[in-house]
């Protein structure tokens, strides 16, 4: 009779939890997939990998190889000291060099009327698609304006 009571609770049991689980749907939200356009060398590497980075972020960027960016760069308003190895145009704003993704969608979220865009200037060893071991420098992520008025964006160590 226990054996009979006990095989009978535990029937019970498994049909409860079976119908719980499968009852119980849970509501999985992705964010919005956030595209773009992205300009860079053909014989770049690390563009790639900054590609990669912003593509783990939730971003989608179409690449558009050129062999000569420096046109696109002053038509997109980056000023020669804040040049990098790839310029992107996002949401009508434009990213210079490896910022990073997170500095992106802040910037993205903001949507500030008076800026252009964000840069980081050269090649800092640490930032997206520069990574090199534990090797990191220290830089700075700049918002611009149409006019070459700058303000730091975000610090990086």
């Amino acid at each position: 009779m226990i054996i009979k009571r006990t095989l009978l609770a535990c029937a019970l049991f498994v049909s409860a939890t079976t119908v719980a689980a499968t009852t119980h749907t849970k509501t999985v939200t992705t964010a919005p997939i956030i595209k773009g356009s992205n300009y860079l060398s053909p014989y770049c590497g690390c563009c790639k990998e900054w590609v990669a980075h912003m593509k783990d972020n939730g971003f989608e960027l179409e690449n558009v190889y050129q062999e000569n960016l420096t046109p696109t760069k002053i038509k997109l308003g980056v000023l020669p000291e804040y040049a990098s190895c790839h310029t992107a145009q996002i949401e009508g704003y434009t990213f210079e060099g490896h910022v990073p993704a997170a500095d992106i969608k802040r910037f993205l979220a903001s949507k500030p009327t008076r800026m252009k865009g964000l840069a980081v200037g050269g090649m800092p060893m640490g930032s997206p698609g520069m990574e090199y071991g534990d090797k990191k420098d220290s830089y700075n992520v700049i918002a611009f304006d149409d006019k070459g008025r700058t303000m730091v964006w975000a610090k990086h160590n």
